[in-house]
């Protein structure tokens, strides 16, 4: 893996972690209803369930890998064209942010525990991963080398992600109610994902 795709796979990921999805809004929801004191627990709860949803997905790539080139090319194929449809359907979403406070007293286990639950068993992330991870990865390089490089890159993104998101809704929670705010994000994120998704198509080509 060479040090461009690490950086195009950190950028990537820093942006489409910044798009607001059902992890956020937990997030966001208990930050409302409880303060900064919910950003640690809920940014490592994100943590692990992004470690556990990605974890599966590289594991099934690592087969597909070892089965035969030509699956992965399909994969990847397939992979890039759900990249754009998510961009499309992303571009076309609404500016709001349907967060509701959550005031029942919750433990910063329990807390931790609902963000892991939440982002783990969301199938839309093992679905993402096995489209995203993809592009990135070096057939000819080691496996396992990148799995780790890849994990720890988004996983500290992740965490980063979910910490910033909480400490902005518990202390600026009018930047998260904003419908412009939300919109922009939303924009954003599905003009990259859908340019990630073309440049894909297009690298598979031969272009």
């Amino acid at each position: 893996m060479s040090f461009e795709s690490w950086v195009a796979f950190a950028a990537a990921s820093a942006v489409l972690l910044v798009i607001p999805g059902p992890t956020i809004l937990l997030v966001v929801s208990y930050a409302l209803g409880q303060g900064w004191r919910t950003a640690l627990p809920m940014a490592v709860g994100v943590a692990l369930g992004d470690f556990t949803a990605m974890t599966l997905s590289m594991l099934g790539i690592g087969a597909l890998l070892a089965a035969s080139a030509t699956v992965f090319t399909i994969v990847k194929w397939i992979g890039a064209a759900y990249l754009i449809y998510l961009g499309i359907k992303l571009f076309r979403a609404g500016g709001t942010l349907d967060a509701k406070p959550r005031t029942d007293a919750a433990s910063a286990v329990k807390m931790m525990a609902h963000a892991w639950i939440v982002t783990a068993l969301n199938p839309k992330s093992i679905t993402f991963f096995v489209a995203f991870l993809p592009q990135f990865l070096d057939r000819n390089g080691d496996f396992w080398t990148q799995m780790l490089i890849f994990e720890l890159t988004f996983l500290t993104l992740a965490f980063a992600n979910a910490f910033g998101y909480a400490l902005v809704a518990a202390r600026a929670r009018s930047v998260v109610s904003n419908p412009r705010a939300i919109r922009i994000f939303n924009r954003t994120g599905g003009t990259l994902l859908v340019g990630a998704g073309i440049a894909a198509a297009a690298a598979r080509s031969g272009h």
